[in-house]
């Protein structure tokens, strides 16, 4: 017998597929943001759920052991921005555009105001013969996992890094997993929960290496 769905949470539509026809399938012109990200779908056991990464734990790294978006800064090569979520997160866990149901569909962009940069955000599902997402590097992802939907709902505080200080702000554990800043933001606001104060936490979790020169360490940590 099929799995008894969850309890819907947030005022979103309950199936993937609503979700996803809620945007286009466009990219927005490629000077409108500097990074792109992808909130990558899939129907879970009871529930819609989303798949998010956990950064490596380093020293040098400010975003070591967050968790974020796949995704992250534009490259000159990409022809579009939803080709910079393409990469990044083919870079990160894997999968490429055969994996998905569909094109990417175009979210919106968001202002990280803190260092001053707009994400494009994208949302695409995991097709049916899709492959399991991988964390392919193990110097810059230590895991990858599904979120789901109804986890937003269920509010801790914990205390953080943030531009002002270490400070108490909301958060989403899962599995030992803590989900803040913006990240979780972005995902709330995907789902129609309400917003909250969201102070710092990274938007993606680019590889400094690739970063550009001067605002490689910034990128990590924008909220």
């Amino acid at each position: 017998m099929p799995s008894e769905r969850a309890p819907v949470e947030g005022s979103a539509p309950e199936t993937l597929s609503a979700l996803i026809a809620r945007f286009p399938a466009t990219s927005p012109p490629a000077g409108s943001a500097g990074a792109a990200v992808m909130i990558l779908l899939r129907d879970g056991a009871s529930e819609v759920e989303t798949l998010l990464i956990e950064r490596t734990e380093r020293p040098t790294d400010p975003a070591s052991g967050q968790v974020a978006f796949p995704g992250g800064r534009v490259e000159d090569s990409d022809g579009s921005l939803a080709d910079t979520a393409l990469r990044e997160f083919q870079e990160e866990v894997g999968l490429t555009r055969a994996d998905l149901a569909g094109p990417p569909r175009f979210v919106g962009v968001e202002h990280a105001v803190r260092f001053g940069i707009h994400v494009a955000i994208f949302t695409a599902a995991l097709g049916p013969q899709g492959h399991p997402p991988t964390a392919l590097s193990a110097e810059e992802v230590a895991h990858v996992f599904w979120l789901p939907r109804s986890a937003l709902a269920q509010p801790r505080r914990v205390h953080r890094e943030t531009a002002g200080g270490l400070v108490e702000v909301p958060a989403t554990v899962f599995e030992g997993h803590i989900l803040w800043g913006f990240t979780r933001r972005v995902l709330r606001e995907f789902f129609g929960f309400p917003t909250e104060d969201e102070s710092g936490g990274p938007a993606f979790a680019p590889d400094p290496a690739r970063s550009r020169s001067g605002d490689a360490d910034a990128s990590l940590r924008m909220g």
